[in-house]
């Protein structure tokens, strides 16, 4: 089946009632978690995930890549509107939707910023029908040594650019991993690390471990800072309209960014917010109004925004491919297909083609649909905005223990959403990455599968199995260089120094 018949035969399918109501609740829901502090698209997602299990795989999936791309947009909005960036890829948006804002064209940037979050996806979804032939040809070559190395290859470049030094993703990636190997082995049918504790055997939960680790931990953040936020402004319909210079000065930032933003969804590590800081250097660098920058230039909302937009995207690439999660909430949408017995990989799109199709499909559909929640609702997303701290906590804990409970019906994952919560406060205060042993959790299992099939099959062999071909060997060079890359640049600088001096 070709890409474009592929697509087509997805999109009969996602226009189904139960798909398009997955489509829409996922939309739906990721604007309301991306506007109230407390859920983030991870929180979110996995509170969702139990609800999924009576329906198809196809369900869960499209409606964990809605709350992926409207949390992308809500983030944003409360960057523009307060000050407030809901998430770190909604950061940039402060630099100049906010300062518009301040002049008067709040609502201008936020239609600009819809807009190009709809183009960008449009132009995603383009790239993927194009690449996707080449794509499946190099995965149909992986075998397990492939895979491994993709797999702890990824966690390690992902713990190297989550953010701060290499210890702060790599500590929290070694403790996911090893929460991976609690429960029982599928290799020796022997339970591992339980402790004597029955309810252990199944393993960590992924959705108590995701609750916990963001929600809660955010929610005692919000409880011991500064609960005080200001009052966005009311706009009126016209107000959203921005003027045609504005929205011709928008348009190549937007295809300058969707490239970008694609680009950075490919690879491991916070893909949106990596893309929405490279769109905004480019606009610096290259953009006619680059002097207005910071102070208010449509640039600087519409480039970084199509960017953001585009990478969710293009990070969706890899999970349905390759099988490999690349962030913490593409992790729960492996989640929702592995419990369902669906295995994720190269031969998913020949397997289950209707799952797969439907996916790519459906997310046309949810780019529709928060195209057309966005704008008109911008009043009732203000006034949740706004909603009291005093009703907004507690609902949130209920909701998130309710989420918990039902996935296992086992108390111990209340305990460990508590545990996880705790913990996660902590890391985020220390400056470590709660998204690396999030991830470490899921390809945890994942690691020790392909390890143990590749010794298998080269006997042993550990440096066999490395340079098993091509493909291994040139993942492991790029893992490589990203890792020791930060351990040359001193003696480069000062060879360069010497140079200098030599020369004076």
């Amino acid at each position: 089946m070709g890409t474009i018949e592929g697509f087509l035969y997805g999109l009969e399918l996602a226009v189904s009632p139960e798909l398009l109501l997955a489509a829409f609740v996922g939309a739906l829901a990721g604007t309301l978690i991306g506007i109230l502090p407390g859920l983030g698209p991870v929180a979110g997602a996995a509170l969702l995930l139990p609800l999924t299990f009576a329906y198809e795989p196809a369900v869960g999936m499209i409606m964990i890549a809605g709350i992926y791309i409207g949390t992308q947009f809500a983030g944003s909005m409360t960057s523009i509107l307060l000050n407030m960036p809901g998430d770190a890829q909604s950061v940039v948006a402060t630099f100049d939707g906010h300062p518009m804002m301040k002049n008067g064209r709040g609502g201008a940037a936020l239609t600009i910023m819809t807009l190009g979050s709809f183009i960008s996806g449009l132009i995603g979804l383009g790239i993927v029908l194009l690449v996707l032939p080449a794509v499946t040809g190099v995965a149909m070559r992986f075998g397990p040594a492939e895979f491994f190395a993709l797999t702890a290859g990824g966690l390690l470049v992902l713990a190297r650019i989550s953010g701060g030094s290499l210890g702060s993703g790599l500590l929290p990636m070694i403790i996911g991993v090893a929460l991976a190997t609690v429960g029982l082995d599928v290799n020796t049918s022997t339970n591992r690390f339980t402790f004597g504790q029955v309810d252990l055997t199944l393993g960590v939960a992924l959705a108590s471990v995701a609750v916990g680790l963001y929600g809660l931990s955010e929610l005692m953040f919000m409880l011991t800072g500064d609960a005080k936020r200001p009052k966005p402004k009311r706009f009126r319909m016209r107000e959203l309209i921005p003027t045609k210079e504005e929205l011709g000065r928008s348009i190549t930032p937007w295809g300058r960014g969707s490239l970008i933003g694609f680009g950075f969804g490919l690879i491991p590590g916070p893909a949106a917010a990596l893309s929405t800081f490279g769109s905004y250097k480019v606009e610096q660098s290259v953009s006619k109004h680059r002097r207005k920058l910071g102070t208010g230039a449509v640039e600087g909302v519409a480039g970084p925004e199509a960017a953001n937009s585009s990478a969710t995207i293009g990070s969706i690439v890899p999970v349905l491919m390759l099988g490999i999660p690349f962030s913490a909430t593409l992790a729960l949408m492996i989640s929702a297909m592995t419990v369902q017995g669906v295995q994720p990989g190269p031969l998913l799109a020949t397997q289950r083609p209707d799952l797969f199709w439907s996916v790519i499909a459906s997310i046309l559909i949810a780019n529709v649909m928060l195209l057309l929640l966005n704008l008109p609702l911008i009043g009732v997303w203000i006034k949740l905005i706004m909603t009291p701290m005093r009703y907004m906590v507690p609902f949130i804990v209920i909701i998130a223990s309710i989420g918990a409970y039902s996935i296992n019906s086992n108390f111990i994952d209340l305990h460990i959403v508590l545990i996880a919560g705790v913990f996660g406060y902590f890391l985020r205060l220390l400056d470590f990455s709660p998204a690396s042993l999030l991830v470490g959790l899921v390809l945890g299992s994942m690691i020790e599968r392909y390890f143990v099939q590749g010794m298998v099959t080269y006997r042993g062999d550990l440096w066999a199995m490395v340079g098993a071909s091509g493909i291994s060997i040139t993942i492991w060079a790029l893992v490589a260089i990203v890792l020791f890359a930060g351990l040359l640049k001193p003696v480069w600088t000062t060879v360069k120094r010497k140079k200098r001096e030599h020369v004076s």
